[in-house]
Formats: C-alpha cells, structure tokens, sequence
C-alpha cells in the first residue's frame, strides 16, 4: 500500500510514513519494501531527499526530479528546512534555562558508537557539533511527557540520543529507551511539521500531520 500523499505537483511529493517502515531499501531480500519502494509504485519518478528512522512516523518530501532532489539536499544541508516532532518521553523534563517562548536547547555532539552500530552515542572530544530545540508541550501522566522537538542539526538518531543523554529516553526506543522501551508497542516519536521553499516556483510550504499517539 502506497503512503499517504499530503502534496503533489509535478516536481515534488509529500507523504506520511508510518511507523515500522524503512525509507529505503535495506541489505537483505526481506529489508526491500520500505517508503521509497511504495511511493515509486505510483509515482516511477519519485527520489529520495532525506530519511527518517525505521522506527519513527510522519511527514518526508520527495523529488520528482534530479534539479529538486539536489536543490532540497542542499536545502536540508544548509537547515533551511523547518522541522518539527512531537514525542512522548519518561519523566517530566525541567526546562534549562528557556527562552521566551519556552524552548530549550541540547548541544551534545554525537558520533557513531561503532562497536554497536548502528548505534549512536555522545561524544564530547570527537563528536559532531548536535542541536536539538526541545520544550514540554504536557505531562501525560505521572511517569511521562509530551515534548515538542527541532532538530537544528540532522544527525543519526538525533532526537532519540539526545533525550536519552538528558535522562529522558522516548517512551518505545529499543535502541535507547531501557526501561522505557517496553512501555509502548513502538517508538513515540512522529515528524509532524515540515516546512521548505519549493525549489521550482519559490513558493513557501508548510505541512502539518496529526500525531498518532
């Protein structure tokens, strides 16, 4: 079953990817239906631009073509891409010193844990610099909290590596949750904003989609 689409045109598309899903094809005959696989069955011409883990659902852009798949690379490689994410963590995290509106930042540069890849972990001295903007949308209940992220960087694992390091680990992490990890049946963690320049017509887009969680 091919994603849902939130956009189309003749250039790009923007689609939702659930949960449990790769974005592309992996090693292994049974690590080939992934996102990009479904999209490409409707749409032959459809390019990756960016990822997002097996484990987390929402909102990805594809190119339709080579011009926009470079132009959105670069986009995304010079953050020009707003991203949002909504997660549910383990405990209520206490804002360190927030700005006005209540947003926060973690700046911990991350490496690959190579020993356990596909791991990753914080590493001070060789790390790459990492910035994530987080705030508390709600407590949900006793043990856990709805946050509001924005990577500001676009590291592997980011959000998940970074909440575990404040002692907050994503309620369904199998990677990084511990404890937490059992305490849903998948990772709560959805991308539900994204927002760019369309690289043909120049116009701004903004897409939004509902958290499922």
């Amino acid at each position: 079953m091919s994603p849902a689409a939130v956009h189309v045109d003749a250039h790009l598309l923007v689609v939702e990817k659930p949960a449990g899903l790769l974005a592309v094809p992996g090693r292994g005959e049974d690590k080939q239906d992934c996102l990009s696989a479904r999209v490409q069955a409707q749409w032959p011409d459809a390019l990756i631009v960016h990822r997002l883990d097996m484990a987390t659902s929402g909102l990805m852009v594809l190119a339709r073509d080579a011009a926009t798949q470079a132009a959105l690379g670069q986009a995304f490689a010079r953050r020009e891409v707003f991203k949002r994410y909504v997660a549910v963590v383990d405990g209520l995290p206490a804002p360190d010193a927030p700005d006005a509106e209540g947003w926060c930042r973690i700046e911990l540069p991350l490496i690959a844990d190579w020993p356990r890849r596909p791991l990753q972990k914080v590493d001070m001295a060789a790390g790459k610099p990492s910035i994530t903007r987080w705030r508390v949308m709600q407590r949900v209940d006793e043990t856990s909290s709805r946050v509001e992220l924005e990577p500001l960087t676009g590291r592997t694992h980011q959000l998940r590596v970074h909440l575990q390091a404040i002692g907050h680990p994503i309620l369904g992490d199998a990677l990084y949750g511990g404890a937490a990890a059992g305490r849903a049946d998948r990772l709560l963690l959805h991308a539900c904003a994204l927002g760019f320049t369309h690289p043909a017509t120049g116009a701004a887009l903004h897409f939004d989609s509902a958290v499922p969680f």
